[in-house]
């Protein structure tokens, strides 16, 4: 009895720590994107679809951005538009060109984004995942930059 007892709590205790961080789902390898992951980070989370032009054009500009970051306060992270999932989502960022993670659902809810209003389009998040930029159309490393030490410095 004892022993089920200690069993159960254990199947408790780490149910609830998964469930306390509850971060953005998965990407689209399956890896759990955590809350403790990306405290203390910006967010550049970026919308795009195979058949945007331009979203194809940008992609490059964010994997430099996304490069040049990644020992820094930030994560890139990119959503598909028309919302592919599974192996279908892994194709599609793969032929996009894709090296930052994919979410393999839309955060919009959770993190209380404005509808798109079209493609492609990038939020900027400060570490409190309050929206500090909402930029329509393509974007460039240095431009995403450029912003973002703007807004770190209070812009």
């Amino acid at each position: 009895m004892r022993n089920r007892l200690a069993c159960l709590l254990a199947v408790f205790a780490t149910l609830c720590l998964v469930a306390c961080d509850r971060g953005l789902g998965n990407d689209q390898h399956g890896q759990p994107v955590t809350a403790s992951s990306l405290k203390g980070q910006w967010l550049v989370i970026n919308y795009w679809a195979e058949w945007c032009g331009p979203c194809r054009r940008e992609i490059p500009e964010l994997n430099q951005f996304a490069s040049r970051t990644a020992n820094e306060d930030v994560q890139v992270l990119g959503v598909n538009f028309d919302q592919v999932q599974g192996q279908a989502l892994v194709q599609a960022a793969d032929g996009m060109g894709i090296h930052y993670r994919v979410l393999a659902e839309d955060p919009a809810d959770t993190l209380d984004l404005p509808k798109a209003e079209g493609l492609p389009v990038t939020f900027v998040l400060d570490p409190q995942r309050k929206v500090r930029a909402t930029l329509l159309g393509e974007q460039t490393a240095a431009g995403l930059a450029q912003r973002l030490a703007a807004l770190k410095a209070g812009g």
